[in-house]
């Protein structure tokens, strides 16, 4: 609270008016306002669970027999009343707390049964209260029965001219079925619903034992049970709430993932999370697509009917459904959070209370209840009892009491001379002392008259004298004796009053009890996108302005060498194929930029597509600058305990390499980071992992390499620097490719040039020598060859695959059956033919990718693709072609090495 300064006001009306100071009677009046919002507002009661607008709605229907066995009457009358007798505000906050006890989407039990139209899940307000009509709903008997029977105390109401119950006598935990929110002064209150039929029973094993703990009783209480149904992420969150009386609940929609015809996936949400508006739901989905934070959604439809919740999210051919329903959860309210915040009025107090504290509170008010109520039913039965005596006692003098009746000369002469005389009780003194009337025993085989008994003998009607009425009056007196001694023996035991406390719950609980709406799953909230993602192999092409895509490496099969391949990417005008690599959906991939920047993204993130597609644009997927090209394309190793022992090697067209940790790539964010500073028209041709025993080879355009020793590079510690020398170009030559031989006795060089030929050769002919050396010949230039495209090691259970500048793919075995491997040859050889490019049009090779899996398909006849027509046939190896190559170079010639 603000300071406020000393000021005196002095009344000048008198001279002995008193001195105010401001500070105290502000700081007094503030008080009084904020316990007044506090205790008669905005914060329920821990007993009946209701706020005293609630309460005195509940009330004021019941003083107007508008019970649920009744037809209903109109809300503006029911308003009316409230209003006009209990609570002095205005008619609309009446209204509109009277309807949201009539919506099932808000009330885990409706207070209040609504006929009219009582608002909407899409936040559509209810009809005025004169076009509405309302009754009391079935669930509130339960905590209105016994009002009348002195169990809860009553105050008077605004203008003292009626009563109004402070309390329900509710026989159940309302607090925690229907939940409760509201803002007071300085505190808050934010209840959960829950299930009826779980909530009792908790009160019943709390009755049961005392001394249960929260955990047990969490046990039956699993969680909330909110109206609208939907889903729990996790428990951590209820336990808290339940224990402390604060905590986060994470709530999600109810949504599945489905599949139509045309194999296009939509999403279908049935429940929302509880008091999620719909429409602006669906508002939000929709802009978010617009400004595109959300991505792969085409459509949004809302198909709610009266049979349940039902909205459509039609997802695109090329996204998958489960990523874009977790970009749903993720950004809009189809997942949001309950903070609990279990704040309540306890023996007129605000506290924070748990769940066994709420528990603990209902039951103890209940046992009053219970106390209370036996205890004015014994009264009661003890008022009617004392009557019966009088009768019992007049009949059996009935002459004598007649006789004196006549001889009286008025009403209260006889009333006196009754209750002068004492009657004789010798033929009804057992019933008398059965019925256990204090104060009115027998004495020496009489009995006085009260008053009370006088009065009833004198309005007794004559057909009361007959025998029938006599034994009525007997088995009344018989039936009020038992009820007594049962209400006694209530009173004396509390081991009774729990017993009746439990029969009363336990019919309770059969009435409202109903099945739990909302599931509680022990999934993580927090989900990321890759736990949805099915591991699988991936074709990812990139061309050569910049599209990418990824393809099932499933869709393709292989084939023998020679064939004329299928259809790999469709190019626009100009555009060509450059790389392809195959890798895991979960694997991260580099995105190496002309400016030496490094970007990263998962493979799933890729768009997928069918292979004939065009991809998507890199730009669109990175925040690359509008002059800046993706120059290399690296996959991380699959094996992610192997990056801590990993370096990189990068490699560039003008010859550098340098060497870095791979851990200084393994957290990129989307605005990606340094990679390595590029000198002018210099550009990155590979970029590899490597450790210290690996060599390293470098092949040029014009059928240079030279292999050396990794850790003949040492391990740059910054990212900035261009790095030192790897090999010594002569004249316009360029560096193509950079290969990692880790294994020298398995493995081989396979080298391909831009015109479809290519060889393997043994590494064993690439002597090792120091870096920054001109190298060795590696593959013969020649006019049928063309220039080297790229040259990498291989094992003989490799795949390859080229691409050419046409979008012709072809995946060929290293090492096939008889006919069908790439040949093995020495350095200096022109190769054999492994695709047929076509002359007529320039056709290049352009890119090619290892497959380091053996595909399972071993058919060597021709192989349709799933789900591809003819046109897509991979077709069978050219014998023409395959011996025109063989007569070119021999398999055995033996071209001497040539060092620069």
């Amino acid at each position: 609270m603000c300071a406020i300064s000393e000021t005196h006001v002095t009344e000048t009306t008198s001279p002995k008016s008193p001195t105010i100071s401001i500070s105290d009677e502000m700081r007094k009046s503030y008080l009084d306002y904020a316990m007044s919002v506090i205790v008669s507002r905005a914060l329920p009661d821990v007993r009946d669970g209701l706020k005293p607008v609630h309460r005195r709605i509940l009330y004021a229907m019941m003083e107007g027999n508008y019970d649920w066995t009744k037809p209903p009457r109109k809300s503006a009358r029911i308003v009316g009343d409230v209003m006009g007798n209990y609570h002095p505000h205005g008619d609309s906050s009446i209204y509109e707390a009277m309807v949201r006890m009539a919506q099932d989407f808000s009330m885990r039990l409706p207070l209040v049964d609504g006929q009219g139209n009582f608002g909407s899940v899409d936040g559509d307000p209810a009809a005025a209260m004169r076009y509405t009509e309302s009754r009391l709903a079935r669930a509130a008997e339960s905590l209105l029965r016994d009002i009348d029977k002195n169990t809860v105390e009553f105050a008077q109401n605004y203008d003292e001219t009626q009563l109004e119950p402070t309390v329900l006598p509710a026989e159940y935990p309302n607090l925690l079925v229907n939940g409760a929110n509201g803002i007071a002064v300085g505190m808050a209150t934010n209840i959960p619903p829950h299930n009826p039929g779980e909530v009792i029973a908790a009160c019943e094993a709390y009755v049961n034992n005392p001394e249960i703990t929260t955990e047990e009783l969490t046990e039956i209480v699993p969680g909330p049970d909110f109206p609208t149904g939907a889903l729990i992420m996790g428990r951590h969150g209820i336990r808290e709430a339940y224990r402390t009386g604060r905590g986060s609940i994470i709530m999600r929609a109810r949504a599945e993932v489905q599949t139509n015809a045309k194999d296009r996936e939509s999403i279908i949400v049935h429940e929302i999370p509880y008091q999620v508006n719909k429409a602006q739901l669906l508002e939000r989905i929709g802009e978010m697509v617009r400004d595109k934070v959300l991505e792969g959604i085409s459509d949004i439809r809302d198909e709610s009917d009266r049979t349940g919740m039902r909205i459509v999210i039609e997802v695109k051919r090329d996204a998958a459904g489960d990523v874009v329903l977790n970009k749903l959860y993720r950004h809009t309210r189809l997942q949001t959070s309950f903070p609990v915040n279990m704040l309540a009025m306890n023996a007129g107090r605000p506290i924070q209370m748990g769940l066994k504290d709420v528990i603990e509170a209902f039951c103890e008010f209940r046992k009053d209840v219970v106390i209370k109520r036996t205890t004015f039913l014994l009264n009661k039965s003890r008022d009617r009892a004392h009557i019966l005596a009088g009768l019992m006692v007049a009949l059996a003098s009935i002459d004598e009491i007649i006789e004196l009746i006549k001889k009286a000369p008025d009403t209260e002469t006889a009333r006196n001379e009754l209750c002068a005389t004492a009657w004789p009780a010798h033929e009804v003194g057992a019933f008398i002392a059965l019925i256990d009337d204090p104060g009115h025993a027998v004495v020496d085989d009489h009995y006085t008259l009260s008053e009370v008994q006088a009065r009833a003998i004198l309005e007794l009607r004559l057909q009361r004298l007959t025998g029938m009425e006599r034994d009525k009056l007997a088995a009344e007196t018989q039936e009020l004796a038992d009820k007594i001694a049962d209400y006694l023996d209530i009173l004396g035991s509390d081991t009774r009053v729990s017993q009746v406390i439990l029969d009363e719950l336990a019919a309770t609980r059969e009435r409202l009890s109903d099945d739990r709406r909302t599931e509680i799953t022990d999934q993580l909230a927090d989900q990321d996108d890759e736990d949805l993602i099915q591991q699988e192999d991936m074709v990812v092409t990139v061309s050569h302005r910049g599209y990418i895509k990824r393809v099932p490496l499933s869709i393709y099969r292989a084939q023998r060498r020679g064939g004329k391949g299928r259809a790999g990417m469709k190019t626009r005008d100009e555009d060509f194929v450059t790389r392809l690599f195959v890798t895991n959906t979960h694997t991260p991939i580099l995105f190496f930029t002309s400016k030496g920047m490094v970007y990263q993204l998962k493979c799933y993130k890729l768009p997928e597509s069918a292979p004939q597609s065009l991809g998507k644009a890199m730009v669109n997927l990175l925040p690359i600058e509008p002059e800046e090209t993706i120059n290399t394309v690296m996959p991380m190793p699959d094996d992610e305990s192997s990056w801590g022992d990993l370096n990189v090697m990068f490699a560039t067209a003008s010859g550098n390499v340098r060497r870095n940790n791979l851990s200084d790539f393994t957290n990129i964010k989307r605005n990606g980071k340094i990679a390595m500073k590029m000198q002018d028209g210099d550009e990155l041709v590979g970029v590899i992992p490597c450790n210290d025993d690996d060599d390293v080879l470098m092949a040029t355009r014009n059928g240079k390499a030279i292999r050396f020793a990794a850790n003949a590079v040492r391990v740059f510690r910054g990212r900035d620097s261009t790095g030192v020398r790897g090999i010594k170009l002569l004249g316009k030559d360029r560096v193509v490719s950079m290969s990692i031989i880790a294994d020298p006795e398995n493995e081989y060089i396979l080298s391909v040039t831009e015109n479809g030929y290519g060889k393997r050769t043994p590494i064993k002919d690439y002597r090792q020598s120091g870096r920054g050396g001109q190298g060795v010949a590696n593959i013969e230039i020649s006019p049928r060859n063309g220039q080297v495209m790229a040259s990498f090691t291989v094992v003989e259970e490799d795949q390859l695959m080229l691409v050419t500048n046409q979008g012709q793919i072809i995946r060929i075995r290293v090492h096939g059956g008889e006919g069908d491997s790439i040949r093995i040859a020495s350095r200096k050889t022109l190769g054999v033919r492994l695709f047929d490019v076509a002359d007529d049009n320039d056709e290049k090779v352009v890119s090619a990718g290892l497959i380091h899996e053996s595909d399972d398909d071993d058919d060597d006849h021709d192989v349709v693709a799933d789900g591809e027509g003819r046109d897509d046939a991979l077709t069978s190896p050219n014998s023409e072609t395959q011996t025109e190559t063989e007569a070119v170079k021999p398999d055995n010639s033996d071209a001497p090495d040539e060092e620069a």
